[in-house]
């Protein structure tokens, strides 16, 4: 087994591990213990989100772990604030894509452009492994704000999505031949969160419609890999989606009637959990282009 294969492998079994024993590694872990921070991302040494499935990595380890803060550094970083690891802690491993183009020789002797890309490794430690980290390191990713104010930037998020939306029912859902959302309506649910989060759920499959992202996985029915991998994507980036306004990640009703699903997939795939992180972050990129703010940042000069 080559090293990235490795990587593949070892990310997956963990995610595999965390299911099997009924975790979802993509519900975010600080919210819970400490009702005073904002749910988060994890976040690098200068507060700069990390994304795809470092998220899901990062989490699943603060969970597993017991961190409450959501930043992580490397060695050399802590260092260069003046602190230090302490002594028998160990590191998470996170990966980014470095893209190459070395020129080579092809049968005609010609030189030509040869474009791959190779995963590669760091490690990093979360705050509560370092010792002498300046005070604001210990506290949480953000301000505490309001419910209030975090369920109105949620409602106004997904106003200026314009995805058609229906309340009324006891079903959510989204319709891809009428490219139409079916809510029930937020009374029916036990928690503003959980409205949320659902509505950022199906708001990730609103973005695989052809017009959008045009996003496939080959999907025949109900329960096949394909249908399996977009429930995937759609759960990832809705965890994705509450993570970056601030709200809790509620796990669907329904999630346990998938999880046997997403197990088989993962199985037979070692690049699936890779590939729906990216899917479920092109989804939350996508839904936050669609703001108005970044319309105006994409006009400037």
């Amino acid at each position: 087994m080559n090293r990235k294969q490795d990587i593949y492998s070892r990310v997956t079994n963990d995610i595999i591990h965390r299911l099997e024993n009924g975790v979802l590694p993509w519900v975010q872990p600080w919210a819970e213990r400490n009702s005073t921070e904002r749910v988060s991302r994890p976040l690098r040494f200068n507060g700069e989100p990390y994304h795809g499935v470092n998220v899901l990595v990062l989490w699943g380890e603060a969970s597993a772990n017991g961190y409450a803060s959501p930043r992580w550094l490397t060695f050399r970083q802590a260092l260069q604030l003046g602190a230090c690891v302490r002594k028998g802690e160990h590191g998470t491993p996170v990966f980014y894509t470095n893209r190459v183009a070395p020129t080579v020789r092809d049968e005609a002797g010609d030189e030509i452009e040869r474009k791959f890309s190779l995963l590669r490794g760091y490690t990093v430690f979360n705050v509560q492994q370092i010792a002498g980290l300046p005070d604001h390191f210990y506290v949480g990713a953000a301000p505490a704000g309001s419910t209030v104010e975090k369920i109105s930037a949620a409602e106004t998020f997904f106003q200026n999505v314009g995805a058609k939306t229906v309340h009324g029912g006891s079903d959510a859902c989204y319709i891809p031949a009428r490219d139409r959302i079916h809510l029930p309506c937020i009374d029916a649910f036990e928690s503003a969160d959980r409205y949320y989060s659902t509505r950022g759920h199906e708001n990730v499959h609103w973005t695989a419609h052809p017009a959008r992202l045009n996003r496939t996985f080959d999907c025949k029915r109900w329960g096949d890999e394909g249908y399996a991998m977009e429930e995937l994507v759609a759960e990832v980036g809705a965890a994705f989606l509450c993570a970056d306004l601030g709200i809790n990640c509620e796990p669907r009703a329904d999630h346990a009637s998938y999880i046997d699903h997403w197990l088989r997939v993962l199985r037979q795939d070692k690049r699936a959990i890779f590939t729906a992180a990216s899917h479920a972050q092109r989804a939350c990129d996508y839904l936050h282009s669609l703001q108005p703010q970044a319309s105006a940042e994409g006009t400037q000069h």
